[in-house]
Parts: structure tokens; C-alpha cells; sequence
């Protein structure tokens, strides 16, 4: 199991024993949810999943979908209009407050339940079923897959959704909302039943920290221009009358939705998601702020923290590592017929989240079936985050496991790390730790035999 499934997992657990928060019950349909589910998906930026729990659970998305339709409408109309029609600054209130300007009634901002009917209506389209499918296809090339409804849940919001219906009247009467106003929120009602999974949704938050580009299917969704422009609003919106403060705690744009859905965006890192239905008197899930708040300290994610990277992370990879040390001529051709036997994988940089998922992605692919010795170069690195160094040390312990011999070759301050793993041979230069797996590969040595797996607990 890789180490960022591993941390998952660890999360999981930890996070499970929450038992705050009630079930959303406005919504005769969503009552019906299962307090007990809870899942957490991620996907980097190079396109890869991660999972624990019920991440691939169905459920609708709610109001998950408002940033995706924001950005779609901003597609249609550009930034000057869509900030005249609908604002941009946070309402301090509920999701579904009446946030509107006296006078003109522009909603506060697209996230707030009166802001998000608005921003449907500014969707380009012939009639309420164009608009409909247009939005259907907008969150399914987020989602890198075709998307569907749940027709309960349309038909329990349909029944139940005067007070999202009094709003579009009230901006109706404003001129702020031109469309027949029924219509306008039947839309929206079908907008919310969508169907996704919590591995949907760290897709769609992945695409936006991608820069509007899909990491799984490559497609570009929508421009970079309008991914920042999404992700500012989340980032001081999406969590209604709890934005300073999750703001302030976690740091990173975010978006909840009623029936447990919880997205969150780290710029140029990964998407990630969490479905668990309990939620908290601000609508948001319980257990879904506990894990990013937990992921976000762990991980050092705050935006307020994000260094700017200038560098590729990795600089080489390859089998055949040679030592600058003089061999005999049957030496040299000993070391030339087993040139599989030494991978040397090299680093440089700052190593935080997206770092040393793209260092333990290239040894992975580095790494051959058969054991043999692994120089990890390091000696260019600057930092490691805590949560990256356990996640480096996870990924590497399960290579160990594989019978590889681990090599590591870093600069003194980080050569303390290698204490706490005896399987770890340390080096203070690239030359001398390639040297050594020489030396073992001449004397006959068999790298390290291959552990075998742990029981789970």
C-alpha cells in the first residue's frame, strides 16, 4: 500500500470515532443518509487517486456544485459581468440567508443559496433542459466522467424548496434574476441531485487546483483565469457564516454541501474530499473539517504557507549508478552485466506534499522487480515537512520491504532522520553511498530478502 493510502487510512480511523453533527432533515430525502458513512479521496496534481472509507459511497451533491456553475457562468460571461450580476464578498450568513443588495437585490456572492440560483440563471442557454445538460456536462468533464441524477432527491428538493423559490422571487421583484423564477429553481434543484462519490469530487477540486485542466483526463475544463477566480470566492465564501474562521484554521478554498460532501483545493498539489452526512450548525460536515483541518496542519497546506517552487523536484533517474572509485577491469565488466542492480534517484529543493509524491512516483518507476540497492540522493534537498518525511520513510519502508537495500545520501541535518531506521544505510555524499553498494554488489552480496506483509490489524 502506498504511503499517501496509508495516511488515508490512519485519518480514517482517527476521524471515525466523531460521533457530532446531525443528519440534514429540511430535505425529507437526505434524512435517510447512513450518519455512519464517511469516506476521503485525493487526486494530485500528476493525476493520481487516493482513497479510504466509502469514498466511491453515491450521494447528491448539493451545493458542491455551486463553484463548478460559478465557474461555468463566468465562462459564459466574463469577470465584469458576472461580478455586476453577482457579488463577491462574503455574507457572514447562513446558506440560505436572503443576501441580497437593498435596491438592486445582486446577491452577496455564489455560494450563498440566493447568489448560487443567480449564477444558474447567467448559464448560457436556450431553454431550462439546455441549461440543464450544459451543466450536467460542465460538472462531468470536472469529474473526468459522465455524472447522473438522483430523481428522489430532485423530487424531495422540488417539494420542499419554497424558501429557495422565495428568494428567486425576492431577486425576481429586484431585477436581478430576469428568468421565470420556478423555472429558474427547478434548475437548481436538478443542479443539487447530481450524483458523485467523494473520488468524484477531489477530481473536480483537483481540476480547479490544476489550473482549470483535468489531472486525470487532461481536458481543460474551463481557463486558468477562471479556476483563480473560483478559487478566491471558495476560499472566502464556501463555508458560509464559518469562512473566517476555516479560513484562519485550514487555509485552503473550500466548499460544503447538506448531504455531507466537502471539497477543498491545494494550489498546484491535489484536490481532496470528504463524504460524511453529520454536519455542523454551520452546514458543514463534521467529520469533513475535522480530517482537512487535521490534513491541513499534518501537511503544512495553509495558502499562507505555500512556497513558490521554480525547480523540477527530481533530477535523475536510472539504473547503472557508477562511483568515481577505480575498478579492476573484471570489476568494471561485473558492474557493467549488472547494472540493473543500482538505481540512484535524485532530489532537490524544498519537500513538501506535491514534492515527495513526485520523488516517491519516480523510484517507484525506477525500482525493478528484482531486489537490488537504492541511492536516494538528497543531497540537494533544503527541507522536508514532517508529514513529507513520514511519507517519504512509509514509501520507502515498503521498497525495504520488497528486499531492496535502502541508501540514503543527504546533507548532515538530515541524516538524524536516518536514525530511526536502522535498515537505512546513510551517506554524506552521493560518490561514497554508490561506492558502498559497489562494494556489496562485488562481494557477492544479496540485497535484503523480501519481508512478508504484515497481517492488517
Amino acid at each position: 500500500m502506498d504511503p499517501v493510502t496509508k495516511a488515508l487510512n490512519e485519518l480514517h480511523r482517527r476521524i471515525s470515532g466523531l460521533t457530532d453533527g446531525e443528519v440534514a432533515s429540511y430535505i425529507p430525502k437526505l434524512a435517510q443518509a447512513d450518519p455512519d458513512d464517511f469516506g476521503i479521496a485525493i487526486t494530485s496534481m500528476g493525476g493520481r487517486r487516493y482513497q479510504a472509507g466509502k469514498a466511491d459511497t453515491e450521494f447528491t451533491i448539493q451545493s458542491v456544485s455551486k463553484p463548478f456553475v460559478y465557474a461555468l457562468a463566468l465562462t459564459d460571461l466574463g469577470p465584469d459581468e458576472m461580478l455586476r450580476r453577482v457579488g463577491a464578498e462574503p455574507s457572514g450568513e447562513a446558506f440560505n440567508a436572503i443576501s441580497l443588495e437593498p435596491v438592486t437585490g445582486r446577491p452577496a456572492n455564489p455560494m450563498v443559496n440566493a447568489g448560487a440560483i443567480a449564477t444558474t440563471a447567467l448559464v448560457a442557454a436556450a431553454d431550462p433542459e439546455a441549461r440543464s445538460a450544459r451543466i450536467l456536462d460542465c460538472l462531468s468533464a470536472f469529474a473526468g466522467r459522465r455524472l447522473g441524477y438522483d430523481e428522489e432527491v430532485y423530487a424531495s428538493e422540488a417539494a420542499s424548496g419554497d424558501r429557495n423559490r422565495a428568494l428567486a422571487y425576492l431577486m425576481r421583484s429586484a431585477g436581478s434574476l430576469t428568468d421565470d423564477a420556478y423555472a429558474v429553481t427547478a434548475t437548481y434543484f436538478r443542479q443539487c441531485s447530481v450524483l458523485v462519490t467523494a473520488a468524484d469530487l477531489a477530481v473536480m477540486a483537483a481540476t480547479l487546483a490544476n489550473g482549470g485542466r483535468n489531472p486525470v483526463t487532461g481536458e481543460r475544463v474551463v481557463e486558468r483565469s477562471v479556476a483563480v477566480r473560483t478559487l478566491a470566492v471558495m476560499a472566502t465564501c464556501g463555508m458560509y457564516d464559518g469562512a473566517g474562521e476555516w479560513l484562519l484554521n485550514v487555509g485552503l478554498p473550500a466548499k460544503s454541501g447538506v448531504a455531507g460532501g466537502l471539497i477543498a483545493a491545494s494550489p498546484g498539489r491535489f484536490g481532496v474530499a470528504v463524504y460524511s452526512p453529520p454536519l455542523d450548525r454551520e452546514g458543514n460536515s463534521v467529520r469533513g473539517v475535522a480530517a482537512l483541518t487535521a490534513m491541513s496542519e499534518r501537511l503544512t497546506l495553509h495558502l499562507m504557507h505555500a512556497p513558490v517552487h521554480l525547480t523540477a523536484t527530481v533530477t535523475d533517474t536510472g539504473h547503472g549508478a557508477r562511483s568515481s572509485r577505480t575498478r579492476s577491469p573484471e570489476q568494471t565488466a561485473l558492474l557493467n552485466r549488472s547494472r540493473q542492480r543500482i538505481i540512484a534517484v535524485g532530489a532537490q529543493g524544498e519537500l513538501e506534499f506535491t514534492e515527495t509524491e513526485q520523488l516517491l512516483g519516480a523510484v517507484e518507476g525506477a525500482v525493478p522487480a528484482t531486489p537490488g540497492w537504492l541511492v536516494l540522493d538528497l543531497m540537494a534537498v533544503t527541507g522536508i515537512r514532517p508529514g513529507s518525511a513520514a511519507m517519504l520513510a512509509a514509501g520507502l519502508a515498503d521498497i525495504a520491504q520488497r528486499g531492496h537495500r535502502i541508501v540514503v545520501a543527504a546533507q548532515e541535518p538530515f541524516l538524524a532522520a536516518a536514525d530511526g531506521h536502522p535498515d537505512w544505510q546513510a551517506f554524506t555524499s552521493r560518490d561514497d553511498a554508490v561506492a558502498w553498494c559497489e562494494d556489496r554488489l562485488l562481494a557477492g552480496e544479496a540485497p535484503l530478502a523480501p519481508s512478508a506483509p504484515s497481517a492488517p490489524s
